[in-house]
């Protein structure tokens, strides 16, 4: 039997197009994203993770007054961001968001292990390590200036610059990019140490500094995009490597067995709270970056649901 290259509820394949018209259903798609918020909601304090102690922690913390002072007033929103998504009417332009973002994304690794008997900070632990390990493999240049693209509220972020600054002598600069003002005011705020620089920017037109950054990552971001968006975005970041630096992405899977065989439901509630998924799941990536201008080094399955893509900038000359 040949191997799949994308679930059968993505692209233009029969079960994908009754999905789409389910979600596109108003009625229904309020009804489909109410229980994907429940879904998550219970599966989390089911194991543990304090989703609306949470909430309530950091309603309560003064994170808004963070807002003004961090957000890029002269920023204007790519219309692909300004659409419901994971379940939000305003998608992560909203204190909801970056309020459940923490809970949302520990609840993550417990998905990638759900048949073994792991707490969600090792979950969550294992996830991060399992990339982690892959750049250590096939990022074999000296790595001193990081970005993490789509920060979110800078978990990818702090995990990162931790597994850097452990694994050599000389100090690691790491900035956090997202969109979302709201998620980078939670981000600020638990960075305790003040060691990353976190920036409101769009990804492809960052305004950083060309051949900035020896490393840039996109941690659970792509699946998020229009193709369109992520063939920018690799633009920008050709523009900001260096000679040699790296580009590493980790993402869903298509071709995971796990992905592939959703239950129906479940398909069905992700579908509907992920708006661009047929636009990833039916995408070359790997294609993608080699057309931009990138040496395409690896593809790696880096845990049973997710995949580590990594391409590099050629040297010059």
């Amino acid at each position: 039997m040949s191997e799949k290259i994308k679930p059968d509820w993505a692209g233009g394949d029969l079960l994908s197009r009754l999905v789409n018209i389910l979600i596109q259903t108003k009625p229904i798609y309020n009804v489909m994203k109410h229980q994907a918020r429940q879904v998550l909601m219970k599966t989390a304090e089911k194991n543990g993770i304090p989703w609306r102690k949470t909430y309530q922690e950091l309603e309560a913390s003064g994170v808004k007054e963070r807002l003004e002072q961090i957000t890029n007033q002269s920023l204007t929103y790519p219309n692909y961001y300004q659409v419901p998504f994971h379940a939000y009417d305003q998608g992560n332009l909203c204190w909801s968001a970056a309020f459940e973002a923490e809970s949302a994304t520990y609840s993550m690794g417990l998905r990638v292990w759900r048949n073994q008997p792991l707490t969600w900070q090792k979950a969550q632990s294992r996830l991060r390590g399992s990339f982690h390990h892959v750049l250590a493999e096939y990022c074999t240049q000296p790595v001193q200036d990081i970005l993490d693209m789509g920060c979110s509220v800078g978990i990818s972020t702090r995990t990162l610059h931790e597994y850097y600054q452990s694994h050599q002598d000389t100090p690691v600069r790491t900035v956090g990019l997202d969109l979302s003002p709201y998620m980078l005011a939670v981000a600020q705020l638990r960075d305790t140490k003040g060691e990353i620089e976190w920036i409101h920017a769009k990804a492809e037109e960052t305004g950083l500094s060309d051949a900035s950054f020896d490393l840039v990552t996109l941690q659970f971001v792509i699946h998020e995009l229009p193709r369109q968006a992520t063939q920018a975005i690799f633009q920008e970041i050709l523009r900001l490597l260096r000679p040699g630096g790296y580009l590493a992405m980790v993402d869903n899977n298509p071709k995971s067995p796990v992905i592939q065989n959703l239950p129906p439901v479940l398909f069905t509630l992700m579908k509907s709270t992920e708006p661009w998924s047929d636009d990833y799941y039916t995408l070359d990536v790997e294609g993608l970056m080699q057309r931009v201008g990138f040496e395409y080094i690896v593809t790696v399955a880096s845990d049973p649901r997710h995949r580590t893509i990594i391409g590099r900038k050629p040297e010059e000359g």
